[in-house]
């Protein structure tokens, strides 16, 4: 009987995401600036030649791997438009928060390390932006949205973040308490809106389709 060979070749897609999959574990422990892409491809497997084949630069394989983080959570809160807005919103929070949790140190040294690398750091910030316009859109679907409400949601992406960090570092919150303390800061946050100008009128109630 011939002998099975000793690796198996893999397609361009998979050994891709092999290699990202291989490098944000390591981003994960290690700060951006302490790994190497020689360490990279010894811990997948792969000859520092092939990691270069894929990934010109350890920017390049870090900025990939944020991108395919980024890409992945969007599918995820894409919201049921058939329920009322803020109903879509906690729903979403809930898959969002769920991802965070398994994916916790991942994310958290993720999003520390894309401070540093303009190129992951513009991701995020385009995440965030699409994010927004979403939301906005949900809100105010058939004009421009008023710059209070606009601002005040922006606000709230922010604090989204901040709120996410202090939970996964302290563990000392539940996640249906984040998730119930994140919605209660959005309708706050579109309540202070409404306040300040009496033309924003947002029924978080009402289905919006």
């Amino acid at each position: 009987m011939p002998s099975a060979p000793a690796y198996t070749r893999l397609s361009v897609d998979k050994r891709r995401r092999l290699l990202i999959d291989t490098g944000s574990e390591l981003f994960a422990r290690h700060a951006f600036e302490e790994i190497s892409m020689r360490e990279i491809a010894s811990a997948a497997g792969v000859s520092k030649g092939l990691l270069y084949h894929y990934f010109p630069s350890k920017t390049a394989l870090f900025t990939a791997a944020v991108a395919e983080y980024a890409a992945e959570l969007a599918q995820l809160l894409q919201p049921d438009v058939t329920d009322p807005p803020i109903e879509q919103l906690a729903r979403t929070l809930e898959r969002y928060l769920s991802w965070i949790e398994e994916h916790s140190g991942t994310w958290t040294k993720l999003m520390q390390s894309a401070g540093s690398v303009p190129e992951a750091r513009a991701i995020t910030e385009s995440f965030r932006a699409q994010t927004l316009q979403s939301v906005l859109a949900r809100l105010s679907p058939n004009a421009e949205p008023a710059p209070v409400l606009r601002n005040a949601l922006r606000g709230w992406l922010g604090y989204i973040d901040a709120a996410i960090v202090d939970w996964v570092t302290h563990r000392d919150l539940s996640r249906d308490q984040l998730r119930d303390s994140l919605t209660a800061a959005f309708v706050a946050s579109v309540d202070s809106a409404q306040r300040l100008d009496p033309d924003v009128r947002v029924a978080l109630a009402e289905r919006t389709a």
